[in-house]
C-alpha cells in the first residue's frame, strides 16, 4: 500500500522525547495499522497517572479498567474448543491487497545459521512468547504476537498497542503450526488496556503498546504459572543488545514458525523509539517482545520494548522486513502496568 505521511514537532523530555516527521503503513503492510481503541475492550482512562512506578510487582488498587470483556461465555475451555488444529490452519488472513513481504522467496522460510547477515533465523519458539487469534471477522488468523510478563496475578501480556485482536480473542503460547494440540494451550482474552495518547505517527506512536489480562484455562490455572514470563524492565539505552522474538503471519512466511533474532539497537532519529536492522520480520510480528539479557536456560529475561512505534513498527517498502522500531519503555508504560495488574 501507500505511504500516508505526517509531521510533527515537539520538545524533548527527561528521556530526549521529540517528535519529527513519519510515514505510516496501511492496514496490510508489514504491520497492522494503529487505532485508538480496540473494539469490545476496556480502554484505559486517564485517571490514576499518578500511581507509582518504584516498584514494577507492586500491587495497585483505586481505578480500574472498564467491565467490558469479550463475554462471560468467552472462557479458555472455550477457546480451545474453538480454535482446533482445523481452525487455525484454515483461517483467512486479515484486510486484502498484497501484503508488503507476502511474496517473500521460499528460501526464507529455512534461514541458514542463527542472525546470519543481519536475518532472523527460525525456531521452535519459547512458552513466553505466542500468537493472537480472534473470531472477529477481520482478525481471523493470527495476526500479532503478545508474551507473558510477570504479575502479581499471573494473567497478563503484552503486545503492540495498535494491535487489534477484536472480540473473543484468544493467545496462544508457543504457537504450533499444523500441531492437533498446542504445547501450553490456548487462553482466553479477557480485557485489554492501551494508553488514550496513542497514535500511528508522531509523538503518540512512542505508545505503541498494550496489556490484556487472560482467563484462566479449565483446571483454573493462571497463565504466567503455566508458561513463565517476563520481567518488565525501563529501556536501558537507545544503544541496548536483545533477543527480538516473534511470528510472521504464514501469509507473509510459509514457514508459520516463530522467528528471533539478537541484535544491537539504535535510536530512531527524532522518537522515543528504538530501531533496529534484522530480516525477517514480517507482518505477524508486531507486538514481538524486545528481550534484554535474555537466559537460553530458562528462556526468558527483561522485556525492555516490543516491536511498534511509528507506522505500526516499520518503514514502507519492498525491505521493511529489515527494519522494525520499538517504544522506549519509560514511565508511560509502568502507569499502564500499573492499572492493567488491577484488573
Amino acid at each position: 500500500m501507500g505511504r500516508r505521511s505526517g509531521t510533527g514537532r515537539g520538545t524533548a523530555d527527561e528521556d530526549g522525547r521529540t517528535a519529527g516527521d513519519g510515514s505510516r503503513h496501511g492496514r496490510t503492510g508489514h504491520h497492522r495499522r494503529a487505532r485508538r481503541r480496540w473494539p469490545a475492550w476496556a480502554r484505559v482512562t486517564a485517571a490514576g497517572a499518578g500511581l507509582a512506578l518504584c516498584c514494577v510487582m507492586a500491587p495497585a488498587s483505586g481505578a480500574t479498567a472498564d467491565d467490558d470483556d469479550a463475554g462471560g461465555g468467552w472462557t479458555s475451555e472455550a477457546a480451545t474448543q474453538y480454535w482446533t488444529a482445523g481452525r487455525m490452519a484454515g483461517a483467512s488472513p486479515s484486510g486484502a491487497g498484497t501484503a508488503k513481504g507476502s511474496a517473500a522467496p521460499a528460501a526464507r522460510a529455512t534461514a541458514a545459521a542463527p542472525d546470519a547477515a543481519g536475518s532472523a533465523r527460525h525456531f521452535d519458539g519459547i512458552p513466553s512468547v505466542g500468537v493472537l487469534f480472534s473470531i472477529d471477522k477481520d482478525a481471523r488468523a493470527h495476526h500479532c504476537t503478545a508474551s507473558v510478563v510477570r504479575s502479581p496475578r499471573r494473567n497478563l501480556i503484552l503486545t503492540a498497542g495498535h494491535c487489534d485482536p477484536g472480540e473473543r480473542a484468544a493467545f496462544v503460547p508457543q504457537y504450533r503450526s499444523g500441531a492437533t494440540e498446542q504445547p501450553y494451550g490456548v487462553w482466553a482474552v479477557e480485557r485489554g488496556f492501551t494508553d488514550p495518547g496513542l497514535t500511528g505517527t508522531g509523538p503518540g506512536s512512542d505508545l505503541d503498546f498494550a496489556f490484556a489480562t487472560v482467563k484462566p484455562d479449565s483446571r483454573g490455572r493462571a497463565l504466567e504459572t503455566v508458561t513463565g514470563g517476563n520481567f518488565l524492565a525501563r529501556t536501558p539505552g537507545y544503544a541496548t543488545d536483545v533477543t527480538v522474538i516473534g511470528y510472521p503471519s504464514v501469509r507473509n512466511d510459509p514457514a508459520d514458525q516463530a522467528v528471533r533474532c539478537a541484535v544491537r539497537t539504535t535510536r530512531l532519529t527524532g522518537y522515543r523509539q528504538l530501531r533496529m536492522e534484522c530480516g525477517g520480520f514480517y507482518g505477524g510480528t508486531s507486538g514481538s517482545p524486545w528481550l534484554s539479557r535474555f537466559d537460553e536456560r530458562t528462556k526468558t529475561g527483561y522485556v525492555v520494548g516490543n516491536l511498534g512505534g511509528l507506522n505500526g513498527g516499520g518503514p514502507s517498502g519492498p525491505d521493511s522486513d529489515r527494519t522494525s522500531y520499538s517504544p522506549y519503555y519509560g514511565r508511560e508504560v509502568f502507569r499502564l502496568y500499573a492499572r492493567a495488574i488491577m484488573g
